[in-house]
């Protein structure tokens, strides 16, 4: 009877104990591949300034690997959370803008195509701070133009990597080319997002 009378007691205790040491909400697949990226960022860069293409280019790859799984994995075990929605844009700024600035660093890419698009999201970000103080709004999702700028920036990142790896003529021209169709898309969404701004500063 005591034995039972102590089980009584400690049962409630253990699941207690249990329930507190439960992992908070974010603490997810999909976030943890997310914080791989992260991880990965300054890996990329470093492999960059050090002239190690090769590696830089299967690190970014490995990064790419990981946008790719955190939004598959979160979609199809409905695992979507709202620091998931913060953290997954702020790990591909971070890759892409590392990227950028350890290419111009080395000096391997334009340095007016790196001030566009740090001049584009630098803008983006005063104007959604300007928002966050004048309405209401506390989310910003990416436009279509947003998405197609990032897309057309992570292939202009593979072509000028892969052309430090495989010094190919085609690749030289292609990576000569390719700055002015991702400065054109980038300038344009960053007019984009700011007719939708306005849009929504209206209605709020």
């Amino acid at each position: 009877m005591a034995g039972q009378t102590g089980s009584l007691f400690v049962l409630p205790w253990m699941r207690r104990a249990l329930h507190s040491m439960e992992m908070p909400l974010w603490v997810n697949v999909p976030n943890l591949f997310t914080l791989l990226r992260l991880l990965l960022v300054p890996f990329v860069i470093l492999a960059i300034l050090a002239g190690n293409h090769e590696r830089a280019l299967v690190l970014f790859a490995c990064a790419a690997v990981t946008d790719i799984m955190d939004g598959a994995t979160a979609r199809y075990f409905g695992m979507t959370t709202q620091t998931g929605a913060y953290l997954d844009p702020i790990a591909d700024k971070c890759l892409l803008s590392g990227v950028f600035l350890a290419l111009a660093g080395a000096r391997l890419v334009p340095l007016w195509f790196v001030a566009v698009i740090f001049g584009r999201d630098l803008y983006i970000l005063f104007g959604a701070g300007f928002l966050l103080w004048l309405t209401p709004l506390r989310s910003f999702p990416p436009t279509v133009w947003g998405k197609a700028s990032t897309f057309v920036q992570v292939v202009t990142a593979v072509v000028w990597m892969a052309r430090n790896v495989l010094p190919f003529p085609i690749l030289e021209a292609l990576a000569a080319a390719i700055v002015w169709p991702c400065a054109g898309f980038t300038l344009w969404s960053g007019l984009h997002y700011t007719w939708r701004g306005v849009q929504l500063a209206r209605a709020h």
